[in-house]
């Protein structure tokens, strides 16, 4: 609580901020399980920046991991993807950021020096029965610079197998 309370000077923050521990805690209850400093330690990372602590709303999460060293759990600051789209908006550097899925027929051919091309389906309805088979992101700085990414799905599951202690691969596979 003092560190709270060193931290956090203004007292409607800090009341805001303490609820938000509440609340992130009896709705994950694997948090109940985390060293208590670890948890108060990643909300404030959360508070530094701006972002309630609320996983519906997508800027960052409270992810309790097992610290297999000290043999106990704490609780990791991660800022989600809708996070880091509103620090690119705080920054006023960003003209345009967007991120869709890429569906079946619409990956066209690859240019090295453009990006990926591709052929959008343009009927909304035709468009969400299709097969996603991967994702592109894009931005524009407002000082012109634009850049793509795109990721198959095959890339996407391979990349949170290798690098989310969450997620398995094999598991996700055998749910579906």
């Amino acid at each position: 609580n003092k560190l709270v309370a060193n931290t956090l000077q203004d007292d409607k923050r800090k009341t805001q901020f303490i609820a938000n521990i509440i609340s992130a805690v009896s709705n994950n209850p694997t948090l109940q399980d985390c060293e208590q400093v670890s948890v108060v330690s990643a909300a404030l990372q959360a508070e530094a920046l701006h972002f309630p602590i609320n996983n519906s709303l997508g800027y960052v999460y409270l992810v309790p991991f097992k610290d297999k060293k000290a043999g106990t759990t704490k609780a990791q600051f991660q800022i989600g993807y809708k996070g880091y789209i509103q620090l690119a908006i705080r920054s006023g550097q960003y003209k345009t950021t967007n991120v869709v899925e890429v569906k079946e027929g619409e990956l066209g051919e690859y240019d090295p020096l453009n990006g990926q091309k591709f052929n959008w389906i343009k009927d909304y309805a035709t468009r969400k029965q299709a097969k996603t088979i991967g994702y592109v992101g894009q931005f524009e700085l407002v000082n012109g610079f634009k850049t793509q990414l795109y990721i198959s799905y095959e890339e996407m599951l391979d990349h949170a197998d290798t690098y989310s202690q969450a997620f398995s691969r094999a598991t996700y596979e055998q749910v579906l």
